[in-house]
């Protein structure tokens, strides 16, 4: 019968104290980068699993923590979901996934005050019905991550990725092709839609920083981020006299639903019209064309949100709230130039 791994057996592979171990697995700050990257390849090297039970009884602990997303059924959310509960497994560490549908009063209840009762240690939250003023009315004794665009108040972390650089470098993409009628399809004018507005921001900084001028009538909005209101976007395009030569996507599901238009009507991708979407998901990889699209470093995303909502479980003076931007990069696929780049 196979030994149960211990941690001291990690500590000794790591080449590391076992209380650095400790510290590792229970999301705690005071260890470098490089040590922690080494003590979590041991933990997985040897299958090393603490022994949570005894923890949580120990701690007053539930040992779970909740995510909470919009939608379950959009690939960005369910990719990034694999790599939060890799990330929380690590520290023993249970993960409860919520689907709110962008429902208000359902995220509220998870930040509310005495949210705890429902048996979770904290929560990483990606918020699409509460705005920025109904976060501010929230338990504050409850250690909380937001992904998204809701700027941190200095209680909570904020995950993200520079939205107005990402999408400025996309439309570059476009416009360094040769295109001349850029058009966009995701904005989402009102108040929790902070996302599609820094994408129109980043949008817009391109053409003005070239000189060119906007056309309004060419930034187009969507209720969400999905392939039909993509397709019905780009019919709504390509019905007008002048439709345009490119477009920019604030998500790669519209540019799917775009492309799905496009090609529907006899037209081609992209001699006709170039097609750029955001957010790197598995879809666009297999396409017909596949999706040239901006890549936040998911992984990135939610390795950091775990240890950092770990920290805040585990201290007992929460730390501040930090504003953490993730790395993206630019993916060029045959939906702009006709052909995929290397890897």
């Amino acid at each position: 019968m196979r030994r149960e791994v211990t941690l001291r057996d990690v500590a000794e592979l790591a080449g590391v104290s076992s209380r650095t171990v400790s510290n590792v697995v229970n999301g705690y700050a005071n260890v470098t980068e490089r040590t922690r990257e080494r003590v979590q390849r041991a933990v997985e090297e040897l299958g090393y699993r603490p022994n949570v039970l005894a923890r949580n009884l120990a701690q007053g602990r539930s040992g779970q923590i909740a995510v909470v997303v919009p939608y379950l059924d959009t690939p960005y959310f369910s990719e990034l979901l694999q790599s939060v509960i890799r990330a929380a497994r690590i520290s023993g560490y249970n993960v409860l996934i919520d689907q709110t549908d962008g429902d208000a009063e359902h995220e509220r209840g998870f930040i509310a005050h005495g949210s705890r009762r429902l048996l979770f240690d904290g929560v990483i939250f990606s918020p699409l019905g509460l705005d920025q003023r109904a976060l501010a009315d929230r338990d504050p004794a409850l250690p909380l991550v937001i992904l998204g665009e809701r700027a941190s108040d200095g209680s909570f972390d904020h995950v993200g990725i520079d939205d107005v650089a990402a999408s400025r470098q996309a439309t570059e993409h476009l416009l360094d092709l040769g295109r001349h009628r850029v058009a966009a399809i995701g904005d989402q004018p009102y108040a929790t839609g902070e996302a599609a507005q820094l994408r129109t921001q980043g949008f817009r900084e391109a053409h003005t920083a070239r000189g060119l001028s906007i056309r309004e009538d060419l930034i187009i909005g969507t209720a969400r981020f999905n392939r039909p209101d993509g397709a019905r976007a780009m019919a709504d395009l390509l019905d007008r006299g002048d439709p345009p030569d490119a477009v920019f996507c604030y998500s790669d599901l519209v540019a799917l639903g775009a492309i799905h238009t496009i090609l529907a009507r006899g037209l081609r991708v992209p001699e006709d019209i170039a097609v750029i979407g955001y957010d790197d998901i598995e879809d666009g990889r297999y396409s017909n064309p596949t999706v040239s699209t901006i890549s936040p470093d998911k992984e990135w995303i939610a390795t950091t949100a775990v240890e950092r909502l770990l920290l805040r479980i585990g201290s007992s003076t929460p730390p501040p709230g930090l504003e953490l931007r993730a790395p993206h990069k630019l993916i060029v696929r045959e939906s702009t130039t006709g052909r995929a780049s290397r890897p």
